[in-house]
């Protein structure tokens, strides 16, 4: 069964840290472009970073530049999240999706090919 599974989740304090990661199963995640969406309760999903199958294109939104790094070990078959300076408002339900396209992608309406559950963060004192 093809699927992404995300972890790292967690209760940390504001300017903490985490790592946020997406594992997949099933299927050769070194051909997708991996997105990270997050979805806060009350607001519509929000796409937060994305990297290219081959890592080599990386998008930010405004809101995390310069604090969330994203990145791929394809041999692993993983893409991970680093969040550092967490704010509260970064609290969220966080998702990664894949789909089979080299370009990254960081609109939440896109036809992705695969969707994890997602892993919750909280950024809370």
């Amino acid at each position: 069964q093809s699927q992404l599974v995300e972890s790292g989740g967690g209760l940390v304090q504001p300017g903490g840290s985490l790592r946020l990661s997406c594992a997949a199963s099933g299927f050769t995640l070194g051909y997708y472009a991996i997105g990270w969406f997050r979805q806060a309760p009350g607001k519509e999903r929000e796409g937060v970073s994305c990297i290219s199958s081959r890592g080599r294109s990386i998008k930010y939104a405004d809101s995390v530049k310069g604090r969330f790094t994203i990145s791929r070990d394809n041999a692993k078959n993983t893409v991970y999240l680093q969040m550092n300076s967490l704010k509260p408002e970064d609290t969220a339900s966080y998702y990664c999706a894949a789909v089979e396209n080299p370009l990254c992608v960081l609109s939440p309406t896109y036809a992705m090919d695969y969707w994890g559950k997602g892993t919750l963060v909280t950024v809370s004192s």
